[in-house]
């Protein structure tokens, strides 16, 4: 006969008067740690008492009750209700919820005090990420979550920032797989995808060190101590749209600028500014760029000007200056270490001095007219200026004698006159920068590098496509692959990943999904799905079954996943990331398997929008491309209308044309000759009536050349 299982039974609970308890002297902490009792105090005092104190009855020496309770288990929380009462924020009899035990009981009141402190389980700190995300996401300011919990602003965006690092590492934090510091590493870069990607990249690996994180999360980026940067602002590339990537766990000297296309253009317009303001001094020519190469000016003869000499003014602030740092340098000449804010005071003296003794330089005006200016940036982000340079070209001829000498001179001087109101050539990195006044809008730019992978990604979702449907491509591609490992030893670049690791695309339109090279890819792989045996013996004898038709099928499908046909910046210092010599090989392999499979992007459903393409180029590369796609005629006729009206009528103009940008084109191979484009002068027909000028009304003819232009122009 079994026998019965003997029930436990729970101490009762009770509230007691706070003027009933007291302190145990058999409570186990006895040193200060965590919270202390002044914020546990203020804690209580905002949410109440949590937790009950555990509490006995006190005996006297005869083992009855005497009404009172001792506190073995709730130490801290005494005290703190101590504290408010002595306050005057708690009365002295308010009640106190208790668990009360039993006096009579053989567990020693000092094991119940060391059980209470050992047996809680600490929060996971991601708990605490989370949680503190949940409060924000309900309506609470970070400044309101620090003041609740007694910590500091900085704290709470930090644990938010932790909370927002992509799930599926958070999962892997949680499960033990990476410490907090790598953690804390991953929260330099909001990219989850690319949070992922240097994951995958370490994990198998040996170097997962917290710094090695950090510096392939932003090897692509800028640091904010880059003499760009500091040339341009941080407000400025930030006003203009730009993101900087922030560590809020150690020191970033600023952070890193994750846009380097968009700084490197702020960089030039500033550039090209600060030339322009130097032209106006008169000289033929302004060469500018991020760095004068070595030796540019050999060959080149320098023009030696005037200093101007300093005002009374400033020459008595510059003795004054001088006669500071003579006494200063007395004062302190026996000190081994100056005081800092004497140090600090001898660099402001010595580049004030410096600024009054670098005097400006007066040129002579004839020799400007014919002389040029080198403008660069220099260490320290400071626009810099070599003036005076003549080249061989310019030079003065030797003046005749006699008549054809007075023909040269116009003012009397004896040198010859300045061209009248000269503008000088200005070039930016060895290109002729567009004349200051030229609207932006105006000219044809390259195409952003998010649009160029935007469009890329859908060109490698639909050479994925191409590649499953034609087997035989698939297989010359992976043997391909396979014999250059084999035989050649090749890097691994190019456009298929032979080991079929499928490349996720971190910069796509929304469109992207629902596109008809999406729904194939998705269809085929969910019939194939639904045959594949989920277990590793099985599934050999399954493709053993397999006919050779659909072996190949299967294979093609498998190795378009492996396509990889997108544009991303390269990576110039290695790591990871593409070589500029990679991008070039997957770019030439994709064109390869593009005409292999008899890709066409416009056969396949992309058509030119304004969310895709249209609305985020200049109005000149709106132009351009109804001019390619739908006729002269058409691009001459929306060139008047603002740009938003101008990208919707373009996106009517071309959706049936088949025009493509540049990066879904297919380049032709060597030897193939480029068709011309066709003649479209029925392009016309697909213009609206206010855009071609006809009216139902009126006879074509009757209107003349000023009347069309004001109806082109309404």
């Amino acid at each position: 006969m079994a026998s019965a299982i003997q029930k436990i039974t729970l101490s009762s609970s009770r509230d007691i008067p706070f003027n009933k308890l007291v302190l145990s002297q058999a409570n186990v902490r006895r040193v200060k740690a965590g919270m202390s009792v002044e914020e546990l105090a203020e804690s209580i005092a905002r949410r109440g008492l949590i937790q009950s104190l555990h509490v006995r009855p006190v005996l006297d020496a005869e083992g009855k009750e005497t009404g009172m309770f001792e506190v073995p288990a709730g130490g801290r929380r005494y005290r703190a209700l101590e504290l408010l009462a002595k306050q005057k924020r708690l009365a002295k009899t308010a009640p106190v919820p208790c668990v009360v035990g039993d006096a009579a009981s053989g567990i020693m009141i000092d094991e119940i005090s060391l059980v209470e402190n050992i047996d809680r389980a600490p929060l996971h700190p991601l708990d605490q990420f989370r949680t503190f995300q949940a409060m924000r996401d309900k309506g609470m300011t970070e400044e309101t979550i620090a003041a609740a919990f007694f910590v500091g602003v900085n704290v709470v965006k930090q644990r938010l920032r932790l909370a927002a690092v992509s799930p599926k590492l958070l999962d892997i934090y949680a499960e033990d797989g990476m410490t907090l510091e790598m953690l804390m590493a991953f929260t330099v870069s909001p990219d989850h995808a690319r949070q992922e990607q240097v994951w995958e990249t370490i994990r198998a690996g040996w170097q997962k060190e917290p710094w090695q994180i950090r510096r392939m999360l932003t090897e692509t980026a800028v640091r904010a101590s880059d003499k760009r940067v500091v040339f341009v602002g941080v407000d400025a590339y930030e006003a203009a749209g730009g993101v900087v990537l922030r560590d809020l766990f150690q020191s970033d000297d600023g952070g890193w600028l994750q846009d380097v296309g968009l700084l490197d253009r702020l960089v030039a317009e500033k550039l090209r500014a600060g030339a322009d303001e130097i032209a106006t001094e008169g000289w033929k020519w302004v060469e500018a760029g991020l760095s004068i190469p070595y030796g540019v000016s050999q060959g080149l003869r320098k023009i030696s000007g005037t200093p101007l000499a300093m005002t009374e003014a400033e020459q008595a602030t510059r003795d004054a200056l001088q006669a500071e740092y003579n006494g200063l340098s007395e004062e302190y000449e026996s000190v081994e270490e100056l005081p800092d804010e004497i140090d600090q005071r001898f660099g402001e003296i010595e580049a004030a001095m410096e600024a009054l003794d670098n005097r400006p330089v007066r040129y002579d005006s004839a020799e400007i007219a014919i002389a040029g200016v080198f403008v660069t940036i220099d260490a320290n982000g400071k626009l810099v200026a070599d003036r005076g340079y003549i080249r061989p070209e310019d030079e003065r001829p030797i003046q005749p004698d006699g008549d054809e000498a007075r023909e040269i001179v116009e003012d009397g001087t004896g040198e010859p006159a300045a061209p009248a109101n000269q503008h000088a050539v200005i070039t930016i990195g060895g290109q002729s920068a567009p004349a200051a006044e030229e609207d932006e809008e105006d000219g044809v730019k390259p195409l952003p590098e998010r649009l160029i992978t935007e469009l890329t990604a859908h060109r490698t979702l639909a050479l994925r496509d191409a590649v499953a449907s034609h087997p035989h491509v698939a297989m010359t591609a992976l043997l391909h692959k396979l014999v250059s490992d084999t035989f050649l030893h090749r890097p691994a670049t190019g456009a298929l990943e032979a080991n079929v690791r499928q490349i996720q695309f971190a910069a796509q339109a929304e469109e992207l999904k629902d596109s008809p090279s999406a729904q194939s890819v998705t269809d085929r792989h969910e019939r194939w799905g639904d045959h594949v045996p989920a277990d590793d013996e099985a599934l050999w004898d399954w493709l053993v079954a397999l006919d050779d038709d659909n072996r190949m099928d299967l294979l093609a499908h498998c190795v378009s996943y492996g396509v990889n046909a997108l544009y991303e910046r390269p990576n110039p210092y290695g790591g990871s990331g593409v070589s500029e010599h990679g991008l070039k090989v997957r770019l030439a392999q994709a064109d390869r398997l593009a005409r292999a499979t008899g890709l066409d992007m416009a056969q396949v459903g992309w058509r030119p929008t304004v969310g895709n393409y249209l609305g985020r180029v200049t109005k000149a590369n709106i132009i351009e491309a109804v001019r390619e796609g739908a006729g002269e005629r058409a691009a001459q006729l929306i060139g008047h209308m603002k740009k938003g009206d101008m990208a919707k009528e373009a996106e009517r103009l071309l959706a049936d044309t088949g025009w493509l940008p540049e990066p879904l084109r297919l380049a032709a191979a060597v030897g193939d000759t480029i068709a011309e484009p066709a003649d479209q002068d029925g392009a016309d027909d697909a213009l609206p009536a206010f855009l071609t000028g006809e009216d139902e009304e009126e006879n074509p003819a009757d209107i003349d050349e000023d009347d069309e232009s004001m109806i082109a122009a309404e």
